[in-house]
C-alpha cells in the first residue's frame, strides 16, 4: 500500500487535550517547519544545526533524498475512532509499564491544545548527548527546563514543573509561534474542538520510542539506530495510517542536519 501524506497544500493542527476541564488551554500549533524552526530557536535550540523538514511520503525513494541523520520524528494524526480504540487497548495491556523507562525523557500533557509543544520537548531532550550538548543554549527555557528535569523524573513532577513557571516563558513562547506570520490556517479559539494529535518518534538507547504525551509512557517500537531512525519511525507511522486507510490527516515532521 503506497501512503501519501497531507500536508504539502494544507496544515492541520493538534488536538485539544482530553484534560480540557482540568487545566489551562493554549491555541494549537500548525503543523508547519518554518512555524516550529521559529519556536524551537526561540526556546533555544541551535537551527542553524538541525531544522524541521516537511516528510511527503513514507516511501524509500522519499526517505533516501533526506539528509541524515535524523534525530527525532514529529508526527501529527488524526484521533479517529481505531486511533482511540488501539489506544485504549495500549492501556489495557499495561506493555507502556512493562519496560525501565529512565533513560527515556517523557512528560505528561496536561495543558489543552499543547501537544505540539510537549512533542517538541520530546524530540529535544531527546536528543544525542553529543548534539544535545552544543545544540541547546545555555541560559535558555529549554536548557534550563531539562536541568530542572532530570531524565528518571516522574512524568507527571515533570508536567508539574512546566505547568508552574511563575513566568509563563513557554506558554509565552507557544502563543507567540501560534501567531507566526508563515502560518496558513488561522489559530482560531482555544475552545475549538480540533482531532488531530503530534506525537514524536525517538532514538534512545538502540529503542525507537513513541513519546505521547497522553499516554501513560514511552511506547517502544522495537530497534532502531541513528541512521535508520527516519525509516523505522515510517514504519510506525505506517501502522497508524493503516488503522484508517481512508484518512489523508497524516503529516511528518523529521529534524535534520543543516546542509552547507
Amino acid at each position: 500500500v503506497i501512503y501519501k501524506l497531507s500536508q504539502k497544500h494544507k496544515r492541520t493542527k493538534e488536538m485539544a487535550t482530553l484534560n480540557r476541564d482540568k487545566r489551562t488551554k493554549w491555541f494549537p500549533l500548525e503543523s508547519n517547519p518554518e512555524l516550529l524552526n521559529t519556536y524551537i530557536a526561540d526556546l533555544g535550540f541551535d537551527t542553524s544545526m538541525y531544522r524541521f523538514i516537511d516528510v511527503y511520503s513514507t516511501e524509500s525513494w522519499a526517505l533516501d533524498m533526506i539528509a541524515g541523520p535524523v534525530v527525532a520524528v514529529m508526527m501529527l494524526y488524526p484521533l479517529t475512532v481505531q486511533q482511540e480504540k488501539n489506544r485504549k487497548e495500549e492501556e489495557k495491556s499495561g506493555n507502556q509499564n512493562s519496560i525501565d523507562y529512565s533513560e527515556v525523557f517523557f512528560v505528561k500533557q496536561r495543558i489543552g491544545n499543547a501537544c505540539g509543544t510537549i512533542g517538541i520537548i520530546h524530540a529535544l531532550a531527546n536528543l544525542p548527548e553529543g548534539l544535545r550538548a552544543v545544540a541547546l543554549r545555555e541560559g535558555s527555557w529549554i536548557h534550563n527546563f531539562l536541568d530542572e528535569c532530570p531524565t528518571a523524573l516522574d512524568p507527571i513532577a515533570k508536567a508539574e514543573i512546566l505547568e508552574n513557571d511563575p513566568k509563563n516563558e513557554l506558554e509565552a513562547m507557544h502563543d507567540k509561534a501560534t501567531l507566526n506570520s508563515s502560518a496558513q490556517t488561522s489559530r482560531g479559539s482555544k475552545d475549538d474542538r480540533l482531532d488531530n494529535h503530534f506525537i514524536s518518534l525517538v532514538h534512545v538507547n538502540g529503542g525507537l520510542f513513541e513519546l505521547d504525551g497522553r499516554k501513560n509512557g514511552p511506547i517502544r517500537h522495537g530497534d532502531t539506530n541513528e541512521m535508520s531512525l527516519l525509516k523505522d519511525a515510517c514504519k510506525v507511522v505506517e501502522k497508524f495510517m493503516a488503522r484508517d486507510p481512508g484518512e489523508l490527516r497524516f503529516t511528518i515532521l523529521a529534524l535534520v542536519p543543516v546542509e552547507c
